[in-house]
């Protein structure tokens, strides 16, 4: 499954379609650089770099994790023209292989990663994040939520969160909303949640 992923996904960035990419960030990633003082902050599945890099601006050492070397050369561009290539390290991984960092991050972020995964590699995940993040750090994470009875490739859903981050991590709030991307809308999820 994620040589599938792999492979999909780096024919998305080839071809330029990354409706994932909006020139706005999301409210709740502004809250929480307004909220949480400037540390450490790993990106999980970081894409082009825009939220690592509106991190890096204000003041925050980070690592931006993507498995899709086309979507890391985008986010090392940004990185440099944005002026903050000193403050931010970009590695190729799969997200559940991250033996090579080291703790302790004060912040993770993982906008629609996990819930491309494989719900069999969420322990795997949830223990990396647990061995980086020191006691008290923040997760964010947002993902496409799925109903009950829904399935398909990418999703997340709340019983699956709670069964596998807790105990290691309390959740703090769960916002639920619609996420639009090109022609196609859907139920989404921003989780908060901190290491205990």
């Amino acid at each position: 499954m994620l040589d599938e992923l792999f492979s999909a996904m780096q024919q998305r960035y080839r071809s330029g379609d990354m409706p994932w990419n909006q020139s706005t960030l999301p409210p709740e990633i502004i809250a929480v650089a307004e909220r949480i003082a400037p540390g450490r902050m790993l990106d999980l599945g970081c894409g082009t770099g825009r939220v690592t890099c509106f991190f890096a601006q204000h003041g925050w050492m980070c690592d931006g994790v993507d498995f899709v070397p086309e979507a890391l050369e985008l986010a090392r561009q940004r990185a440099t023209e944005q002026g903050v290539a000193a403050r931010v390290h970009w590695h190729q991984a799969s997200i559940p292989e991250l033996d090579f960092l080291q703790p302790a991050y004060d912040l993770a972020i993982d906008i629609g990663c996990l819930h491309a995964q494989p719900v069999e590699l969420m322990p795997a995940y949830v223990a990396q994040l647990q061995r980086l993040l020191r006691p008290g750090a923040t997760f964010l994470l947002f993902g496409r939520l799925f109903g009950p009875s829904e399935t398909g490739p990418r999703g997340l859903r709340t019983a699956d969160v709670e069964r596998f981050f807790q105990p290691a991590f309390s959740i703090e709030a769960l916002t639920v909303g619609s996420t639009t991307h090109a022609d196609a809308t859907w139920q989404s999820g921003w989780w908060s949640l901190r290491r205990r």
